[in-house]
């Protein structure tokens, strides 16, 4: 990499740059690739050598690799960090100069654009480029960042976060460490400055104008000046500087009023700092000096008392006068010391100029050294007037040293101490202040130190003009005291330098909160302007604003540095690459930067080989140019590498991330190659270029294929004549022999092997589209290919024929043609069956001729890509015959006569013998596929008949071996999964338990040798599955699952020994064990010869311990052929002889155990369910015994689905390929499909298999993850269809658990629910939505939901009784009661309401959603609310009155009946809106009203002749009124009007309907008997609520509906139970009786009573006595009393009701006889009775005696209650 890097900038020519360039390119991708997979990133710095660092700085500061490659970019970056610091910073430095560059260049092109600007965008890319100044050095950038800065302050709406972010560039540009940047910067601020307060504006209006100026008043810009800008040493800026502070502070009549407001109010934080230039001789000195009389008194004041620390004696004598007028003027002067006159004044002027400055610093202990108190005490003797001023002046001295630690000055300032030094001096200056004056020296120190470490306080005493004109007259008086003096100068310097002592107040970014007290510091530009009486410590020495530039001098001379950011510089000047590509010669272009940031020749090299547009775009222009041969393949080799390193470079993406393929013209460049044969050898090195390149093109593409690329080369391909690509790969046979020499051969052979290869990617490309003329074309491209390569496959000349690199390709053409379903059906001249005969006839012509005649592997010439593409061939091609026609025309073809090798007389054999040395295959993948081959034609019956007839001669037959090689533990697990599917299509058959002698399948028949019993069918598969330990084997499988995607052995080492006397061949020499049977007697044949329709037990098996397998340990011994004999169906039966120890047949060598995978595991689930189905009990029984179930179930974890979900969705760089991830999930969903078809098997034959507390749990568990899966990130079209697959199981399992075993299964399932109910709330609502894309998900979702729903209203019916808390989840809960997810219910319930509303009438899915929607609406009062929010009741009425229409309609037709067949729809979709209504107003009285409002009643009432005519009907009908009058006194009330509703056919047999639904309800529940009980029941319950209402009541009474009560029959005999009218009737009158008008209908109907009284004699079914209740509620109301009384069997049923065996009874007869001898005499009278008397004594005492406290409940007590009332009314 690095020799590329440096050779790129010799003098070579244009040529070996590109090569050079494209080589440090490739080889950088190929490295970085190589590092991600082998090495860690945070392992560089241990492992990577110091020359890859070199070359990852060289690739990290590359500019065209990182803007082509920036994940490549990216991870060589992260490597050089690890390894190497320096590098790395070198290069993060690089990087942040060139994002300055690109901030740069942005801004000039955004300030140029016309319009409105967002400055704050503006300012932002402004102060990102200052940090690449000292590279590009554009000046005129400068310029325009200080006038966009000038316009900002300029406008007034601008925020003040733009305005401070422009304040922030100003400053960095004012501070810039570059000196042309800085000069610049002042030049363009004074420019400004002198065009805004220029003489020539002076007839203007100056308001506009001279806000132009206003970004430069602020204290910050300000400070930045006066600070800096007139001390630099560099004459233009101080020029400028002092130029621009002089014309701010002479335009004072140029400004407006505010301006020179903000100038002043500017310059006040800045006045320490600018007075320090003050001097008479200067102009901007003397400007200064004037200033003082623009200021506030107090300003100006603190601004004289600054004068006296100048440097200059000029400059402090000027501050004499302005002092006189403060001292003179201040109140009280005429009685302060000392008197002001020009003797006192003069010694002003050098009055603090001291010798000996006082050091301002102080202590910070950690510790206390003096306790507070004694702080305290010495303060208190301070202060005190009572003592000495000689102690008081000691303890003043005392505090002044213990004052020097910062942390006792909490203390004083709490005492107050600042107000009494303040006090001690005013008493000091006084006339009378002698007396004191031994306190000043003290105080002032102390006044000092609290000062210094407090800028709150100082602040504060700033402000205060008595204060500093008080410490003045101190230090007059004392002005020969130095020590007074220097105290006195030292608090000047801290009250008149406050404002710059504070260095957050000239931070850019201020903290938010204030920072801690610090040391008291001034600027270093004070100190150098001032002559100040302390020392302190210093600050700014440089400008607090100043920029830290990311590269030296000495980075940038570094070569690949400076080239980074000049292509930086262009690509940002440019704006991108595309624009500066554009620029074909730059030196001619007139550039406004820099000559050293033109590109050079090489940067422009660099650039166009780089990207990848540009250089493929040279690539085809190159090819459009050529002259010659040569500069076509290298333009074609180039683009090639394009490719690869494109395919480099897109690891883990979905398809080509750089190639922009489909936007070039590829046929104009490559179209004149194509069509033309080859004259020459070069000219086939050309096309074998071409062609090579075009086969990258297509695999590039091959997810996103380009249409256009596509049709041109289809429409190549199909060209009648010349067909040049079609031509040369069959080539002519004169042309064949002309080939002699080795060189025109091998390129001939290499061009038919691109030829083939392009074809093969052709056709993997056209599978995934979708445009119609491209696949119209590509149809009759695959049959005219299977064509071609058939006339390769047939080629008879020998040196061809027999050449096999040439077979070999045209075999591998074919496996990728014939994949492809349909290949044969596109030919205009020859039938599809045709084309797949021809090539079945060759290709076993390929297999007889080269694989089974020569004895397999053993003896065969013939390579392994042969083999295994021919077997692959087949097996593509057995399914398109299967497609093609029925089995009848084309199975007897996939025979073969095949003969004994070495037995030349021996009888032949046919069959698909010739398929069975193929399953012993050396190669894995070679038996994998002949086995799928086998397994493919036993889909047809005829298949599994012609393979077991061929199976005869291998010991064991079919049945044997496929059982044989599923449990061999050394046999990789896809070739035991094709042996399990074999196996699977061979139990489809029907077989006999007994042998049939004319039944075709007779399946497994077994054979024991000591009893001579034979079984067959399902015994002797019982017998054969029992034999192998089978469902043992299973159960280590299951055990045993291996579920990563990749097993690395460690132990490579060969096989470790061979068994005695084994045949090293026995491996290869597999024909051994299926040679054809010899002719001698059955006593003597070839034991391998032996049938295979029967296996003979051998007793010594039989009472073997079968040891169980250990992972990856050595096989079991296989079953020895003298263990299984066979004998020929139809010969006698004859024991055969045993095989002998020394037989020639050879032991297999012992194989390692293969690791067991999830798809041979869901391959063996089918095969049990097959089981299940053929032999349920035994299957189930040995299910239960091997704990299989449990077993399979806990294979396919939700988890690692999701894991590797994830890393699809987001795949990481060192992670494995995304097709890698995308088969593991496949295969472990594909396992959950056979397990859930597994269990649902189970469930039929068994559920206890799967209903147990220890599988079901984490099952569902398991289950419930794996559905709430999100796959919206997935791109690969095969894997969310697997997921869909998935799902639709799953759901339909878990419906299928609910049905078989819903009272155990639901409170599982619904706490699997639960856990996840927000993600299984949106997958609901997802797969609802599916209906069009995948309806049999959408179908098993909402079925589940159906059931799930339907079972937990079950559970709530059996639970309603229940008094037990349960703190379980129902459904119920968490679709009502949940307060989260809120809004997912709602959607979740306008999505079911959608699902059902959304579709047609007649579609099969309505009735789905119909159920889903049903059950829902029982369930969730939630759903109730939503449906009545959506117009679902509405919508369900107007669906009934549409049907009504319809039927009415249908009625008037001639010659057809009203109701003529159920299956025109009309009654089921009644049926479903009637049912919607039931459940959508069960309990819910919103509901109710809105179908009230609907006119429910009044289409029931139309459509009731209709629901006459059929019991379902009127049943639902029913129901519906049931609910609809439940507790609703409106909808009673609506049954009782009358209908004006036509009807137009007279109903027969069930009479008429009447005036109002009333009448017809109760005519409909006279007629007796009814053909349904259920309608019967339906109706009296309906009249049962109707009853409570007092219109209905009314109605009932008019009619003559109770006269039919009196004529009830009633039981006789010993029994007496009531039957079912008879209870109906009893709760029709119940409901009467409770109302008043109810009861006097009751009494008013003769012989009521005693049909009561006689019905109370029997017995019910359960419930309470209801004649006796009915007996209650008539006794309460005073007007019904006196037939009660006179009717002695109604006293006696109630009088008998006290003895009764049931409490209710009792307690319901003790209140009815309270209430009826309550308020009633004559009721007293005869209750009397000794007889009733003594039965309320006896009643009462029992009761008080069985009635404890401890057991006393509302109903007991009330009961007492009642029987004491009644013995008290009785004893009176």
């Amino acid at each position: 990499m690095s020799y590329h890097r440096s050779s790129g900038s010799l003098d070579q020519p244009e040529a070996v740059l590109g090569h050079h360039r494209m080589a440090f390119v490739s080889m950088s991708l190929v490295a970085v690739r190589l590092l991600q997979t082998l090495l860690p990133v945070e392992k560089a710095g241990h492992f990577l050598p110091e020359p890859m660092s070199a070359a990852l700085f060289l690739v990290s500061l590359d500019m065209p690799l990182s803007l082509e490659y920036p994940d490549i970019h990216d991870a060589a970056v992260a490597y050089l960090e690890q390894q190497n610091s320096e590098n790395y910073s070198i290069y993060k430095r690089t990087a942040e100069a060139a994002y300055s560059i690109e901030c740069a260049c942005n801004f000039l092109s955004d300030v140029e654009k016309e319009g409105e600007k967002n400055f704050l965008e503006l300012m932002e890319l402004a102060d990102q480029a200052l940090r690449s100044f000292s590279y590009h050095q554009h000046i005129p950038l400068v310029k325009e960042i200080v006038c966009v800065c000038s316009k900002i302050w300029k406008s007034a709406p601008a925020s003040p976060s733009v305005q401070g972010q422009s304040q922030k560039v100003l400053l960095r540009l004012l501070s810039h460490p570059s000196p042309h940047v800085k000069a610049e910067t002042y030049r363009c601020c004074l420019e400004i400055t002198k065009e805004c307060l220029g003489i020539h504006h002076v007839g203007k209006s100056v308001a506009s104008l001279c806000n132009g100026i206003h970004f430069l008043l602020h204290p910050k810009v300000l400070y930045e000046i006066s600070a800096f800008g007139i001390q630099e040493p560099k004459s233009e800026v101080n020029a400028a500087a002092k130029a621009i502070l002089l014309y701010l502070l002479q335009g004072r009549l140029l400004m407006a009023a505010p301006t020179w407001d903000r100038l002043v109010e500017s310059l006040l934080p800045v006045l320490p700092v600018l007075q320090g230039c003050a001097d008479p001789e200067e102009p901007l000195g003397s400007c200064v000096l004037l200033l003082g009389e623009a200021l506030p008194r107090p300003a100006r004041l603190r601004a004289t008392l600054r004068l006296l620390l100048g440097r200059k004696p000029a400059v402090r004598s000027l501050a004499l006068k302005p002092l006189a007028c403060h001292l003179t003027s201040e109140d009280g002067a005429d009685r302060k010391r000392p008197a002001i006159d020009a003797r006192v004044l003069a010694r002003v002027t050098n009055l603090f100029i001291v010798k000996k400055p006082i050091d301002l610093k102080l202590d910070d202990r950690k510790e206390l050294v003096i306790k507070l108190e004694t702080v305290e005490k010495v303060y208190e003797i301070f202060i005190s007037d009572d003592i000495d001023l000689v102690l008081r002046k000691s303890a003043a001295e005392q505090l002044a040293v213990i004052m020097q630690d910062v942390k006792m000055h909490a203390v004083v300032k709490k005492l107050c101490l600042i107000d009494k030094i303040i006090e001690y001096l005013n008493e000091c200056v006084g006339q009378d202040g002698e007396a004191v004056e031994c306190l000043v020296q003290p105080s002032l120190a102390l006044l000092r130190k609290v000062l210094c470490a407090d800028p709150v306080l100082r602040l504060a005493l700033a402000q205060q003009p008595s204060l500093l004109t008080l410490l003045l007259r101190v230090s007059l008086i004392f002005h020969e005291d130095c020590a007074i003096v220097t105290e006195v100068g030292a608090l000047f310097c801290l009250l008149l330098f406050d404002e710059v002592s504070r260095m957050d107040m000239w931070s850019l970014h201020p903290p938010s909160k204030p920072s801690p007290p610090s040391v008291f510091s001034l600027p270093v530009s004070v100190f150098r302007r001032y002559h100040l009486p302390v020392h302190a410590a210093g600050h700014h020495a440089v400008s607090p604003y100043a920029t830290v530039l990311p590269l030296s001098a000495d980075c940038l001379a570094l070569k690949p540095v400076s080239d980074m950011l000049r292509i930086a510089w262009n690509l940002a000047w440019y704006h991108g690459i595309d624009n500066l590509l554009k620029e074909t010669n730059p030196e001619t272009q007139t550039q406004e930067f820099l000559d050293t940031l033109r590109l050079s020749t090489e940067d422009t090299l660099s650039l166009k080989v780089t990207h990848t547009a540009s250089g493929l775009q040279d690539c085809l222009q190159a090819v459009v140019q050529a002259a010659g041969h040569r500069e076509v393949r290298a333009a074609v080799t180039r683009m090639s590498f394009y490719f690869l390193n494109d395919r480099l470079s897109s690891k883990g993406s979905p398809g080509p991330r750089g190639v922009p393929a489909t936007s070039l013209a590829w046929h104009t460049a490559l179209n004149r190659f194509l069509q033309v044969l080859p004259a020459c050898t070069e000219d086939e090195k050309l096309l074998i270029d071409i062609i090579h390149f075009l086969n990258k093109l297509l695999k590039t593409q091959r997810k996103d294929s380009s249409v256009e690329l596509l049709n041109w080369l289809l429409e190549l391909l199909l060209r009648h004549s010349p067909n040049p690509l079609f031509d040369l790969l069959v080539p002519a046979e004169a042309q064949a022999r002309e080939e002699a020499d080795d060189v025109s051969t091998a390129v001939r052979q290499q061009l038919q092997k691109e030829l083939v290869a392009l074809f093969s990617t052709l056709l993997l490309s056209l599978a995934a589209v979708t445009d119609r003329k491209c696949l119209e074309l590509f149809y009759v491209f695959q049959t005219q290919l299977a064509l071609k390569l058939l006339q390769c496959l047939r080629v008879t000349d020998a040196p061809h024929f027999y050449g096999l690199p040439s077979l070999e390709r045209t075999l591998g053409g074919m496996a990728h043609l014939t994949a492809l379903p349909g290949w044969s059906a596109h030919s205009p001249l020859t039938r599809p069956l045709e084309i797949c005969v021809k090539y079945l006839s060759g290709l076993l012509e390929v297999i007889t001729s080269f694989y089974v005649e020569r004895g397999g592997n053993a003896m065969s010439f013939m390579g392994k890509g042969v083999t295994k593409s021919t077997i692959l061939c087949l097996l593509h091609l057995s399914h398109e015959m299967v497609a093609r026609g029925p089995s009848s025309e084309w199975m007897s073809l996939w025979f073969l006569p095949l003969g004994s090798h070495g037995e030349e007389h021996g009888p032949a054999q046919h069959g698909l013998a010739w398929l069975i040395p193929l399953w012993v295959d050396r190669d894995p993948e070679v038996r994998f596929t002949s086995l799928g081959l086998g397994a493919a034609l036993t889909t047809l019956e005829a298949g599994c008949v012609a393979l077991a007839n061929s199976c005869q001669n291998i010991s064991g037959g079919i049945w044997g071996t496929m059982v044989n090689i599923l449990l061999d533990q050394s046999e990789c697990s896809m070739v035991r999964r094709e042996a399990a599917f074999i196996l699977q299509n061979l139990l489809v058959i029907p077989m006999p338990s007994v042998i049939l002698k004319d039944y075709t399948w007779q399946g497994p028949c077994v054979h024991d040798e000591d009893s001579g019993m034979s079984l067959v069918g399902k015994p002797a598969l019982q017998a054969l599955l029992y034999h192998c330990h089978f469902y043992t084997h299973l159960n280590q499988m299951a055990k045993h699952c291996y579920l990563g995607r990749y097993a690395f052995d460690a132990n490579c080492s060969a096989l470790r020994g061979t068994s005695e006397g084994g045949d090293l061949n026995g491996l290869d020499d597999s024909f051994k064990f299926w040679r054809a049977p010899s002719r001698t007697s059955s006593q003597d044949r070839d034991p391998s010869s032996l049938s295979t329709l029967e296996t003979m037990v051998a007793p010594s098996l039989e009472s073997d311990d079968f040891s169980p397998l250990a992972p990856l340990a050595e096989p079991l011994p296989d079953v020895s052929h003298d263990q299984l004999v066979a004998q020929v169906p139809g010969q006698p039966e004859a024991a055969s002889p045993r095989l002998p120890r020394g037989s020639y047949l050879p032991a297999p060598l012992p194989r390692r155990a293969v690791l067991v995978t999830p798809p041979l595991l869901s391959a063996l689930c089918g095969l049990l369910d097959s089981l299940l189905v053929v032999t349920p009990r035994d299957t189930a029984d040995a299910l239960r015994q091997a704990r299989l179930v449990e077993l399979l179930c806990g294979i396919a974890d939700a988890a690692h689905i999701e894991t590797c979900v994830q890393e699809l969705k987001a795949p990481r760089p060192s992670s494995a390929p995304v097709e890698h991830a995308q088969a593991q999930v496949c295969f472990l969903l594909e396992h959950l499909c056979s397990l859930s078809r597994l269990l649902q098997s189970c469930l039929l034959v068994e559920p206890d298999l799967v209903v147990q507390n220890a599988l079901l749990s984490p099952l569902i568990a398991n289950v419930v993850r794996v559905l709430t899966i999100r796959t919206e990130g997935l791109l690969d079209a095969e894997l969310v269809s697997a997921f869909y697959q998935t799902w639709t199981h799953l759901f339909n399992l878990l419906a299928a658990l609910l049905r078989k075993a819903g009272a155990a299964c639901l409170p599982c399932i619904t706490m699997g629910l639960a856990s996840h109910w927000a993600a299984v709330i949106d997958v609901l609502c997802e797969r609802a939505a599916l209906s069009a894309a995948c309806p049999a998900l959408h179908a098993a979702s909402l079925h589940f939901l159906s059931v799930l729903l339907t079972e937990e209203a079950r559970r709530g019916l059996r639970d309603k009784d229940r008094t037990d808390s349960c703190h379980s989840p129902t459904m119920a809960s968490l679709l009502d009661t949940t307060q989260e997810n809120q809004k997912s219910l709602e959607r979740f319930n306008e999505v079911i309401i959608q699902c059902y509303e959304g579709k047609a009438p007649r579609d099969a899915l309505k009735r789905v959603a119909a159920n889903a929607l049903l059950s829902l609406l029982a369930v969730s009062r939630a759903a109730q609310r939503h449906a009545l929010q959506a117009g679902l009741i509405d919508s369900c009425v107007e669906q009934m009155r549409h049907v009504d229409a319809q039927l009415s309609l249908g009625a008037l037709r001639p010659g057809k009946a009203a109701l003529k067949k159920k299956e025109d729809g009309f009654i089921k979709e009644l049926s479903i809106a009637m049912q919607l209504l039931r459940n959508c107003l069960y309990q819910n009285e919103g509901c109710k009203e809105a179908a009230l409002e609907a006119h429910l009643v009044p289409v029931l009432h139309s459509l009731w002749p209709w629901l006459l005519m059929d019991d379902s009907l009127m049943q639902n009908a029913l129901q519906l009124l049931c609910v609809y009058t439940a507790n609703f006194p409106n909808g009673c009330s609506s049954l009782c009007w009358s209908s004006s509703g036509q009807h137009p056919v007279q109903a027969a047999g069930r009479g008429a309907a009447g005036s109002s639904l009333m009448l017809c309800v109760l005519r409909l529940a006279s007629q007796v008997p009814l053909e349904s009980t259920a309608v019967q029941q339906m109706a009296f319950t309906c009249l049962s609520n109707l009853a409570l209402s007092h219109d209905c009541r009314g109605v009932i009474q008019k009619s003559n509906f109770l006269q039919s009560f009196l004529s009830l029959t009633l039981p006789k005999g010993g029994s007496r139970q009531l039957g079912g009218l008879g209870v109906l009737w009893l709760k029709l009158l119940l409901s009467m009786s409770l109302g008043e008008d109810g009861q006097q209908t009751i009494l008013r109907l003769g012989g009521c009573l005693d049909r009561l009284a006689e019905m109370s004699q029997c017995r019910l079914r359960s419930g309470p006595d209801v004649p006796l209740l009915i007996f209650h509620n008539i006794c309460f109301s005073p007007a019904n009393k006196p037939k009660i009384l006179a009717n002695e069997k109604v006293l006696s049923v109630l009088a008998a009701s006290l003895e009764s065996e049931s409490q209710a009874a009792q307690r319901i007869g003790a209140a009815a006889l309270w209430a009826l001898i309550h308020n009633c005499q004559k009721a007293k009278t005869a209750l009397k009775n000794p007889s009733i008397k003594r039965r309320v004594d006896e009643a009462y005492s029992l009761a008080k005696k069985n009635f404890s406290s401890a057991e006393e409940s509302p109903q007991n007590a009330y009961h007492l209650k009642c029987l004491e009332n009644l013995v008290q009314q009785l004893s009176s």
